[in-house]
C-alpha cells in the first residue's frame, strides 16, 4: 500500500508541474504584420495568440503544435526546450503512449540532428526513470498484472546471460514485447540498470532517427506534391536504409548467441536461437 500511495504521490507532483509550466506561457513573440497594398509595413506590432498546449493525438494537431512552438522558439528558446523535455520525460518515464508524436516533434521543432540527439537522449532517460519508479513502488503490481509475460521474459533473460546486452538490444530493433513493459519489467527480471541504459540508447536509435527525420521533413513541406517530390522520395528511401543497417548488424552479431521465442510452422512457439 505504501509503495501505491509513493507512486501517486509521483505522478500527481509531475502532473502539476507539468500543468503550471505549460499554463503560464511567456509573451508570446512579436512580429510584423503584413506589408500594406503600398509595400509599406504598419508601425504597430502584433503578437501571436497563444494556444492551450496538449499531446497531440493526430497529425493535424501535431503539426498545429510545432508550428507554434517553432513560433515561440524565435525568442524563448529556453522555455520551449524545457517544455518539450518535461513532456517527453513525463511520458516516458510513466510509460505513456504516444512518444513517436514527440520524436515527430523534436525532428520539427529542433531539425534533423539535435533533435535525434534530443530524443534520444530523452528516451534513455525517461526509460531509466520508469526502470527507477517500476523498482522502487511497481514490482508486485506489474507482477499480479502480467504474470505470463514477467515470467516468460524473465526465462529468456537467464537463458541469454552470457550475451545479455545482445539480447537487449534484440528485443529493442525486433520488440517481442512492448518497451513500455521491457521498461517496468527489467528490474523485475534483474536485468543491470548499466544494461538497460546502453540498449536503450542504441536499440531506439533507428527508430527516433526515422520518426525525428519525418518531423523535419513535416516542417519543410507545404503540400503533398512536396512530400512526393523525387527529392523526398529518395531521402525516405535512404533514411530507411540507414535505419535497417544497425538492426541487420545486431542480428548478424548474435548469430548463435540468442535464444528467442519463433513460431514454428504449426502456429505453436518454440525456442530457437537467431539465424
Amino acid at each position: 500500500m505504501r509503495s501505491l500511495v509513493g507512486l501517486i504521490a509521483v505522478v500527481v507532483a509531475a502532473s502539476m508541474y507539468l500543468y503550471y509550466l505549460s499554463l503560464y506561457l511567456p509573451a508570446a513573440p512579436r512580429r510584423r504584420p503584413p506589408a500594406t497594398a503600398e509595400g509599406r509595413h504598419e508601425d504597430t506590432v502584433e503578437s501571436e495568440p497563444a494556444g492551450r498546449l496538449k499531446f497531440p493525438s493526430d497529425l493535424e494537431e501535431l503539426r498545429g503544435l510545432a508550428e507554434l512552438l517553432q513560433f515561440y522558439k524565435t525568442e524563448h528558446t529556453g522555455y520551449v526546450l524545457l517544455l518539450f523535455c518535461s513532456a517527453y520525460l513525463y511520458k516516458q518515464s510513466f510509460a505513456i503512449p504516444g512518444s513517436s508524436f514527440l520524436n515527430i516533434l523534436a525532428g520539427a521543432i529542433f531539425g534533423p540532428y539535435q533533435g535525434l540527439l534530443l530524443a534520444s537522449v530523452l528516451t534513455t532517460v525517461g526509460s531509466t526513470m520508469c526502470y527507477l519508479l517500476s523498482k522502487a513502488f511497481g514490482m508486485r503490481y506489474i507482477i499480479n498484472l502480467f504474470p505470463d509475460k514477467v515470467s516468460m521474459l524473465q526465462r529468456k533473460v537467464e537463458e541469454n546471460q552470457d550475451g545479455l546486452f545482445f539480447f537487449l538490444l534484440f528485443l529493442r530493433f525486433f520488440p517481442m514485447t512492448p518497451n513500455w513493459f521491457l521498461n517496468m519489467a527489467a528490474p523485475i527480471v534483474n536485468v543491470p540498470i548499466t544494461f538497460f541504459f546502453g540498449s536503450v540508447f542504441i536499440g531506439l536509435l533507428p527508430y527516433n532517427f526515422i520518426c525525428v527525420q519525418a518531423g523535419a521533413m513535416l516542417s519543410e513541406v507545404a503540400s503533398l506534391d512536396d512530400l512526393f517530390s523525387c527529392e523526398r522520395l529518395l531521402q525516405l528511401l535512404a533514411i530507411a536504409c540507414v535505419a535497417l543497417l544497425p538492426a541487420a548488424l545486431i542480428r548478424q552479431l548474435s548469430h548463435k548467441r540468442l535464444k528467442v521465442d519463433v513460431q514454428s510452422q504449426n502456429g505453436s512457439i518454440a525456442d530457437k536461437k537467431v539465424q
